[in-house]
């Protein structure tokens, strides 16, 4: 009996990571109203997820920024919402999130980011 295989499915689902490359957890900026988490095209889905799911768990009576610029960046926190979406959701908190331009000044220049409000519903 002959299998063919389709070489295009040995392409490795996931991102390796070289040994020697340092972890860096998501970014996250507290300030006394908000918790800005910022998620870059490198950004770990599963560890943005997490950062969400505790600030969301630490205060339900806010919501949690998500920021990102650029496609690849908002491609990684969407993913992430998700994830922290079903972590919620085991301990009963279920959560909604509302995306929103905003105008952010990076080096003198204003560039246009996508934050996600992720709180409870």
């Amino acid at each position: 009996m002959h299998v063919q295989t389709d070489h295009r499915l040995s392409v490795p689902l996931r991102k390796e990571i070289p040994m020697n490359s340092t972890y860096e957890p998501p970014e996250v900026h507290r300030g006394s109203e908000v918790d800005i988490i910022r998620v870059s095209s490198s950004s770990r889905t599963a560890s943005v997820a997490g950062a969400i799911a505790g600030v969301v768990r630490d205060n339900q009576d806010r919501t949690a920024k998500i920021q990102a610029i650029g496609a690849s960046a908002v491609n990684q926190a969407t993913k992430a919402i998700v994830l922290a979406t079903d972590y919620l959701a085991q301990d009963g908190i279920i959560v909604a999130f509302v995306p929103e331009f905003v105008n952010v000044d990076i080096n003198g220049k204003t560039r246009t980011a996508i934050r996600f409000n992720v709180g409870p519903r």
